[in-house]
């Protein structure tokens, strides 16, 4: 018998029992649709919190004060001073895959514009710090490196220190705020970033040369982080090793001596925010899926109730010489057709509610063609598995049986 033939079979049983067929999608419409929307949540906080990492820089290197061990108890590292700046110095001097070196120090305190204040960071940075977040200007300049051997009291501003201490339309670039009580002039604006993977404001925060920060606002010698970059990923960990050699000579530490600094990269921060979705994604589908088993389940269990319902016709088919391959092959038409139409159904509203949970929660979503696809072949196997058996039975019905069942 051809295939067109039994799917019109098929489809005249569905057409017959409409809501015993609908009742028994639902399981794998809902098995489905959970499975496309949990993907499209995982996939998008997956790229979202990438996207958010790389906007802080997707070659940066981060050098931190590592916290040491005294007495058995280890040190806050808001306490820990060992990076100087010659460190940095070390570093140029050294560096092999390094194209871009920054100190940094950093205060908080209150930016001040007349009647207008709010309570932001300052971080002081050399010039080398804007090429190593690719974060360009919105408008105006950056400071030189004479600012920085005069300490000079020049600043570039986030876009929300702008909105919040100048009013709207006034243009922030030569105007005096003050930090702390310390004036300083504006002399750029930053494009705006938004917020990081920790869900930090990027934007609201005032750069300044380093040297002011730590004369005029922190007055200390130490750094509390070494920003730097490589100008390609593929060398990230040629130059995290390269770090560690340099800094460990730098800070006269010798064999077994544990490293007074840390090395962390980008790409380590992607790999584990990244492994952490895909994991959270893995486990938000694997429960969906119960429903898709249940489904199949239904399906199994429905297909039994027609093949008993229709034994007459069974054996009426039988008799007029339709053999048992073309039973079993009508009743799994029948049962990949329920599961097929079922996982369409289930698609598109995967992909519907994908959608309003982007609008109304705001939270990412991505809709993967490969979840797509998966999810119609899945359907697919369902409907085989949980419609074999049943179809089996039909097959093999003895057709004057069939022909005087009650």
């Amino acid at each position: 018998m051809k295939i067109a033939n039994l799917f019109l079979i098929a489809l005249k049983a569905l057409r017959r029992n409409k809501l015993r067929a609908l009742l028994t999608m639902l399981g794998i419409i809902i098995g489905v649709a959970s499975v496309i929307a949990m993907v499209a949540i995982g996939q998008g906080s997956k790229k979202s919190i990438q996207d958010q990492l790389s906007s802080m820089g997707s070659n940066m290197i981060t050098i931190r004060p590592n916290s040491n061990v005294t007495a058995g108890a280890r040190l806050d590292i808001s306490s820990v001073q060992t990076l100087t700046l010659s460190d940095v110095d070390a570093l140029k001097k050294e560096t092999k895959y390094l194209n871009a070196i920054s100190p940094a120090v950093s205060s908080k305190g209150q930016a001040i514009n007349g009647a207008l204040n709010w309570p932001t960071t300052m971080q002081g940075v050399s010039m080398d710090y804007l090429k190593i977040r690719d974060w360009p200007l919105k408008e105006g300049i950056v400071f030189r490196e004479s600012d920085i051997h005069t300490a000079n009291k020049v600043c570039l501003i986030g876009q929300t220190v702008v909105d919040n201490i100048f009013p709207y339309g006034v243009n922030p670039i030569g105007q005096i705020i003050r930090f702390n009580k310390i004036p300083f002039r504006v002399i750029g604006v930053l494009e705006s970033k938004g917020e990081n993977a920790f869900g930090q404001d990027q934007d609201d925060i005032i750069i300044s040369p380093f040297t002011t920060v730590q004369k005029r606002i922190t007055n200390s010698i130490y750094l509390q982080n070494i920003y730097a970059s490589t100008s390609d990923e593929s060398l990230t960990q040629l130059a995290t090793d390269e770090i560690e050699q340099i800094m460990r000579t730098a800070h006269r530490l010798k064999g077994k001596d544990e490293n007074d600094f840390s090395v962390r990269t980008q790409a380590e921060l992607i790999s584990t925010f990244s492994s952490t979705s895909q994991l959270l994604t893995v486990l938000l589908t694997a429960i969906s899926g119960i429903s898709l088993l249940i489904g199949g389940i239904g399906i199994m269990n429905i297909m039994y109730v027609s093949v008993t319902e229709r034994t007459k016709e069974i054996g009426l088919r039988m008799s007029i010489g339709a053999n048992g391959r073309d039973i079993l092959l009508q009743f799994l038409v029948e049962a990949i057709l329920i599961s097929l139409t079922g996982g369409l159904i289930g698609i598109v509203l995967g992909i519907v509610a994908s959608e309003l949970i982007q609008y109304f929660l705001h939270w990412p979503t991505l809709i993967s063609e490969s979840s797509v696809i998966l999810s119609f072949l899945v359907c697919a196997i369902t409907g085989i598995f949980f419609g074999y058996y049943p179809a089996l039975k039909a097959s093999k019905l003895d057709p004057i049986e069939a022909l005087h069942f009650e």
